[in-house]
């Protein structure tokens, strides 16, 4: 003889309700919240970053002699390594006075990166180039240099870091200057206004 099988009633299983039903209060107000997230989600933000007055389109017009170069750390590495004068190969790529600018923390990358970047750190440490303090926290470089000139459009980037290319690219009207077959190469650098 056999065991009877041991099912409950199914009057008794309908009544009991599972603890994810949408009858329950607990379960009500969620599905209010879920709703009123799926609403705002569905909103249209109609919101434009702030775009600098010097810009004309793609145009910078703030961009005008004396250049104001910010020098990246493998800019100077590489400049090191081609054996190239810093200061005198920026006037010949853009025929006007430029200004190297080296950042506290491009300094602080250099001291980092130790004995094998000492004639770059030699070159960062000249008394012709103008210095400017960093009031953030860290010292990643490219941070930096990123908001500097998202800040203000008065500068140009000199780098050789692919990252750091790639990121300024997305920032209309900053120019971009890299080391490139042993002279320097200009990219995205406008034309003189014709008058």
């Amino acid at each position: 003889m056999g065991t009877a099988k041991r099912t409950r009633k199914f009057g008794a299983v309908k009544r009991v309700i599972g603890q994810n039903h949408a009858a329950l209060k607990k379960n009500q107000s969620k599905g209010e919240e879920e709703s009123k997230k799926q609403e705002k989600g569905s909103e249209i933000v109609r919101e434009i970053p702030q775009v600098s007055s010097a810009l004309f389109f793609q145009y910078n017009q703030a961009l005008v002699p004396p250049y104001s170069v910010l020098v990246d750390t493998n800019f100077l590495s590489h400049t090191v390594q081609r054996k190239l004068p810093l200061l005198e190969t920026l006037m010949d790529t853009f025929y006007a006075k430029c200004i190297p600018i080296i950042t506290s923390c491009v300094m602080a990358e250099l001291e980092k990166l130790g004995p094998r970047y000492r004639i770059a750190l030699r070159i960062a440490r000249d008394e012709r180039w103008e210095r400017l303090q960093c009031d953030h926290k860290g010292t990643y470089a490219d941070d930096c240099i990123v908001d500097r000139v998202m800040k203000s459009r008065i500068y140009i980037v000199a780098t050789n870091d692919r990252d750091l290319k790639r990121r300024v690219r997305k920032i209309p009207g900053v120019p971009i200057v890299s080391v490139a077959r042993g002279k320097y190469a200009v990219e995205r650098l406008p034309d003189a206004p014709e008058k």
